[in-house]
């Protein structure tokens, strides 16, 4: 059987150096980006790829772009997370082009300091509800789901990602989320 290859070790420090050494565009401060950001770009990536280490080196990618393409954000188009998300975004939907499948949502990233799941019955019932409910919409609604909820992104950052307008953003997410509810009752 063949072994795995390595892997590298203290990835985040390696990158931090790497965009703390390139020069920043005017107004949009790279390594600040990353720092605020990597964690929410990997759990959002992460949900739709449902494959850890692909995320990741989606997740890179993402970054590498933004850092070559740093000078075409312009600040009145949007705020630089929302413009970082779309990045994400079009590397995580090259990946799931490049593999020909759907995206699937997994439920929650993984919380190290939360009680396991067994200890809490009533939780575990009502994330398997949630799981079989995403499993449920259509990978649109479920992108826009993790978008707000695992990425974080405000309804008018999901807008920018989403080229759409603040309204219509909140129109569709608002949508998503009863026919999530109606999925969800419907398991339970």
């Amino acid at each position: 059987m063949e072994s795995a290859r390595p892997r590298s070790s203290d990835v985040t420090q390696t990158s931090t150096v790497l965009l703390a050494a390139q020069p920043t565009a005017a107004g949009l401060d790279v390594e600040a980006l990353y720092r605020a950001s990597r964690d929410d770009v990997y759990a959002y990536v992460a949900a739709l790829l449902r494959d850890r280490a692909a995320a990741e080196d989606v997740t890179a990618l993402a970054f590498e772009r933004a850092l070559r393409r740093r000078r075409t954000y312009r600040e009145r188009r949007g705020s630089a997370r929302a413009w970082l998300f779309g990045i994400a975004r079009n590397a995580a939907l090259d990946e799931l082009r490049r593999r020909r499948r759907v995206a699937a949502l997994t439920i929650d990233p993984e919380d190290v300091q939360a009680a396991p799941v067994e200890d809490d019955l009533d939780l575990a019932l009502r994330r398997a509800a949630v799981r079989d409910g995403l499993a449920t919409l259509d990978p649109h609604d479920r992108e826009l789901i993790a978008l707000k909820f695992h990425a974080g992104l405000s309804n008018g950052e999901l807008a920018a990602v989403l080229g759409v307008s603040e309204s219509n953003a909140g129109t569709q997410l608002h949508r998503a989320m009863q026919k999530l509810r109606k999925a969800c009752h419907a398991t339970s």
